[in-house]
């Protein structure tokens, strides 16, 4: 299983950004994939989920409204685009792979990337 993050950057606060991620090993459709995110300081935290059987993407409370998520399960890759970023978004973001559907489940996650690096300047 591979994931690799793409995308990140520095953007202005109220800019947007896309994330890529593309995947091997496995299939979208029979699992869930989506981001963490994890910032200075803070615990990793769940950003968006989606399970690749039925598409029904999950939001963090905190991202609602401004981020989206979306698959290409024909080509393996998931996105994550990033509209009206805060500087509160600024973490690195992995892209990650669990069995089971949605929501989160920290332990039935089965593969990671290395992480994109999102700045978000105020």
């Amino acid at each position: 299983v591979q994931l690799v993050e793409s995308g990140g950057g520095l953007v202005q606060a109220g800019g947007s950004l896309r994330l890529s991620c593309a995947a091997s090993g496995f299939t979208f459709d029979d699992y869930a994939i989506g981001w963490f995110r994890q910032a200075p300081g803070k615990e990793r935290e769940g950003v968006s989920c989606i399970t690749g059987s039925d598409g029904r993407p999950i939001y963090a409370d905190s991202v609602k409204g401004r981020f989206t998520i979306s698959a290409d399960n024909a080509n393996n890759t998931l996105y994550l685009e990033m509209n009206s970023l805060k500087p509160e978004d600024t973490a690195i973001y992995f892209c990650a792979a669990q069995y089971g559907p949605c929501p989160w489940d920290t332990s039935f996650v089965f593969g990671m990337g290395q992480g994109t690096q999102v700045t978000v300047s105020s």
